[in-house]
């Protein structure tokens, strides 16, 4: 039965990707958004069968490159993530049935629905697949479609070095798991995704190579770059994909490996652990200077990547302790993050997408007043801003808390140096879940509140039904997993330490309720204070530079600041100042300093590569000749 549910969601997601390929017209969008999301139901469907089940279903489609066929599996972890998917997915494509009609881009939406069907579709397939060759190949397609999404509206200058510089990150992450897979398989003699004896010297090398495969896709520092990129220029509702799920499906992979194919060592636990605490603290550095709506959030995931990756850390470290009962409870925050923040940021980017289309800017220096234009889009936002900043009794809260819990019980650990570093890695975690809060007073002060800062934002309208109702459903979700975290966790069967959030979120109502009462009296309306001035003007307003200075201050070994000063002066001596200009530029680092001359050595190796290739006929026979000799020297040596 489970098998036959998820065969036709899959058809259905496959009849909706080719419909507008063959029709492409508005009527075959339609149909194909409605195929789309009858296939995310079904799957939804089989995800549930899968997860409440705890049952393992293995199936296998044969015969489609022979001898070869493709394996599937569905078991609670699989089930998680194809859950996961298809609610985003199908929220997605309610938001997109208008969204692509008001793009304006200049590509084709018909080759828009098509590829975000195949990108949707590659997601589920690699989660399903039991096999190594079909992992691949699905994760290939992944790959394609998503750089196909990012570069839809290729005529744009940023557009294109964002699109060559996520397929040059994406087919480097395919790279590293092909490497890792031909380890496996050199080892155990098997495609199969399942248990390996291995060596320890080879599953260092295994676990490594998938660690920078599977990091690369998920945007953990140092591979992170691409994500910053990618994210902007991509249509909004690709971008709540990639961000939402896309990445999730690395650390499925991650996960996949982890628990159910090599067995772990102690220092693998604490790499984790590190990465994803510099991820988070840097993702969220780096996120408050942004003033691109689209790039900040893309930011954030970095951010939020980092904190999965402290769970699964903490789950390693406190296992190889013996401690499976604190591991339990760090995986159980990890996952239940993954999810969450895959319904918030989808939401984010989905109502982010919705006042871009509205005010046609992504500068939140340019917005400002929205709140009054857009109340709906701006409470959606507001819903998403508050379960990213884990702030009671939103879903983000109880995920960020779990992993707290996790932490707060590194007492238990007998080595004082590993003890020491848990302590460090605490008190950076505690740091980024405030700094998350201040960077989203930001996005959402700038943006929707005060008076419009330009005529763009004054004349931006609400959007249609359709783009509220997908990220609305959204929003539902995050208040519902915050406020019934505890039930929802009894109904999958895990005790987890949680308070009853809905006596919390009940307490808080009341609380703020009654503080809204007492403080009401009757006030006289009047003016800001503008410092003399009888008008006020939208150039009085806090903005985000302003915001962001003191941080961009506080972290400047982070940000590497670079400051350019002019000066002209009316006299020769330089003492009557007549006009200056004066910049701060904040140096990436990472694509500078790491990025960049790896990239100039390659394109070093590949001039001098070049140059024998363009040599002359003679020189070519020569060295086919030397080769041919050096074959035969080395076959008989071998023999």
């Amino acid at each position: 039965m489970l098998a036959e549910i998820f065969y036709g969601g899959i058809a259905a997601l496959l009849c909706g990707s080719l419909l507008p390929l063959l029709f492409p017209s508005g009527i075959a969008r339609k149909a194909s958004f409605l195929l789309l999301g009858a296939g995310c139901a079904l799957l939804l469907a089989a995800s549930a069968v899968g997860f409440f089940s705890g049952s393992r279903t293995a199936f296998s489609i044969e015969g489609i490159l022979p001898p070869i066929g493709f394996s599937f599996v569905i078991d609670r972890l699989s089930a998680f993530f194809i859950g996961m998917i298809s609610v985003v997915a199908l929220c997605v494509t309610v938001y997109s049935f208008q969204y692509v009609e008001r793009h304006e881009g200049r590509g084709s939406k018909s080759a828009l629905v098509s590829l975000m069907g195949f990108f949707m579709l590659s997601m589920f397939m690699v989660v399903a697949s039991s096999g190594m060759l079909s992992f691949l190949l699905f994760w290939e397609i992944m790959s394609l479609s998503s750089f196909f999404l990012v570069m839809f509206e290729y005529e744009n200058k940023d557009t294109r070095k964002a699109g060559i510089f996520y397929f040059v990150m994406t087919h480097l992450s395919t790279v590293f798991l092909l490497v890792g897979f031909l380890v496996l398989y050199h080892a155990t003699g098997s495609l199969d995704i399942g248990p390996a004896a291995l060596p320890a010297m080879t599953a260092n090398l295994a676990f490594l190579s998938l660690l920078a495969g599977f990091g690369i896709k998920a945007g953990v520092v140092p591979f992170h770059k691409w994500l910053p990129y990618a994210h902007p220029a991509s249509p909004s509702n690709v971008s709540a994909l990639m961000s939402g799920v896309m990445i999730k499906v690395a650390i499925y992979g991650l996960v996949r490996f982890l628990l159910f194919v090599l067995s772990p060592a102690a220092w693998w636990g604490v790499l984790i652990l590190a990465a994803g605490t510099v991820s988070a603290l840097l993702g969220v550095v780096y996120a408050l200077k942004e003033h691109d709506i689209k790039r900040l959030l893309a930011y954030h995931s970095i951010e939020n990547i980092g904190i999965i990756l402290i769970g699964i850390g903490l789950y390693l470290v406190f296992s190889a302790n013996g401690l499976p009962e604190i591991a339990a409870l760090a995986l159980a925050g990890s996952l239940f993050h993954t999810l969450n923040h895959a319904l918030f940021k989808s939401l984010l980017f989905m109502a982010a997408g919705s006042v871009a289309s509205a005010t046609g800017t992504k500068n939140i220096e340019e917005m400002g007043g929205i709140i009054k234009r857009m109340p709906y889009t701006a409470a959606l936002f507001l819903v998403g801003a508050v379960s990213i900043s884990a702030l009671p009794p939103f879903n983000g809260f109880v995920s960020e808390l779990m992993i707290f819990q996790a932490f707060l019980q590194a007492g238990a650990v007998a080595a004082p140096l590993l003890k020491l570093f848990l302590v460090a890695c605490l008190a950076v975690f505690a740091l980024t879940s405030a700094l998350a809060a201040a960077c989203f007073v930001k996005a959402f002060g700038i943006s929707f509140l005060a008076v419009p800062r330009t005529e763009k934002a004054a004349n931006a309208r609400e959007v249609p039904l359709a783009m509220l109702i997908g990220p609305g459903a959204l929003a539902a979700l995050c208040i519902l997993l915050g406020v019934f975290s505890l039930q929802l966790f009894g109904i999958a069967g895990y005790s987890a330490p949680l308070p009853d959030m809905a006596v919390v979120g009940t307490l808080m109502i009341a609380s703020f309720a009654a503080a809204f009462l007492a403080i009401r009296s009757p006030a006289r309306r009047s003016e800001t204070w503008g410092c003399g001035i009888v008008s006020q003007n939208p150039k009085m307003e806090y903005t985000a530079s302003g915001f962001s200075e003191p941080i961009v201050t506080i972290f400047k070994p982070f940000y590497r600041t670079r400051k350019h000063i002019e000066r002209t002066f009316f006299d020769s001596q330089g003492s009557i100042f007549k006009e200056g200009y004066g910049e701060i530029e904040l140096v990436k680092f990472f694509e500078e300093y790491l990025y960049m001359p790896v990239a100039r050595a390659a394109g070093a190796v590949s001039g001098y590569v070049s140059g024998f290739q363009n040599s002359s006929l003679n020189s070519c026979m020569l060295y086919a000749f030397l080769a041919s000799i050096l074959i035969i020297l080395l076959t008989g040596w071998r023999a």
